[in-house]
């Protein structure tokens, strides 16, 4: 069974959408196209590739994925198709895909099959849909084109720690307007060491002290942290909008520190 998701910045009244899903289907006949998120923010690859980084190895193995946010090419940011983790990818070289893997990567190719000469505006139907037909229907990868020694990576975010701090941010909002920051469950407790401790959003007068299992555990309107599914400390409100009401954007400071 042929499934192939789509990860892009495209909104629901154009119609890049249906144009792609149906050269995808006019090719592959009886594939599963799943919507991983069309709401990205324009042309933002990290947003991107957190949301995909965090969703795809909760499909099947062979699954083809397309990233389309940002996605005009050039010498140095080519069309490509990766298998990483027995899972495809299908995008441009512009950072992404080095925030969607945390480690080395199995086989990278430069799309030359179906790069068209013509039609260079919209490359996920041009290239990117038939591309994913061609992987979904079984074809090896490498026959797309030739193949690259490796991806180009964008520097992620990450937090400055000490000995009994850690100074992170905020890198990536969800529809509930709760705030996910780049500290690790594993930093945490690496430099927490089982002490006590303040979460500090923003500034010194909201302060967090205790780390949730369930959003529910805390009344609601109040503030909480909890460590999400993707093992991030996260910062909400229970039943509210925290990155609303606190003024919280990307990229926002958020601290723990570490009591003796």
């Amino acid at each position: 069974m042929a499934i192939i998701t789509l990860t892009s910045d495209w909104k629901s009244d154009d119609y890049y959408t249906a144009a792609v899903k149906g050269s995808i289907l006019s090719r592959c006949e009886g594939a599963i196209i799943v919507d991983i998120n069309l709401r990205v923010n324009l042309f933002n690859i990290g947003q991107a590739a957190f949301v995909l980084r965090n969703a795809f190895h909760h499909f099947p193995k062979g699954t083809v994925h397309i990233l389309d946010v940002n996605s005009e090419s050039s010498d140095q940011a080519p069309y490509i198709a990766v298998k990483y983790e027995d899972h495809y990818f299908i995008g441009t070289d512009n950072g992404g895909f080095g925030l969607v893997f945390s480690d080395s990567i199995g086989t990278v190719v430069r799309i030359e099959k179906f790069k068209s000469q013509t039609f260079q505006t919209f490359p996920a139907l041009n290239v990117f849909a038939p591309t994913a037909a061609f992987l979904a229907n079984g074809s090896n990868i490498t026959d797309l084109g030739s193949t690259l020694p490796a991806i180009n990576r964008q520097t992620p975010i990450l937090p400055t720690i000490g000995d009994a701090v850690i100074a992170g941010s905020v890198i990536y909002i969800d529809s509930y307007q709760n705030v996910i920051t780049n500290i690790t469950r594993e930093l945490f407790d690496q430099i927490g060491k089982g002490r006590r401790f303040e979460i500090l959003v923003q500034s010194n007068h909201y302060k967090i002290t205790t780390i949730n299992t369930t959003y529910n555990e805390t009344s609601n309107g109040e503030l909480l942290a909890i460590f999400n599914s993707a093992g991030l400390l996260e910062i909400a409100i229970n039943k509210g909008n925290i990155a609303e009401l606190l003024n919280l954007s990307m990229n926002s400071n958020i601290r723990v520190k570490f009591i003796e």
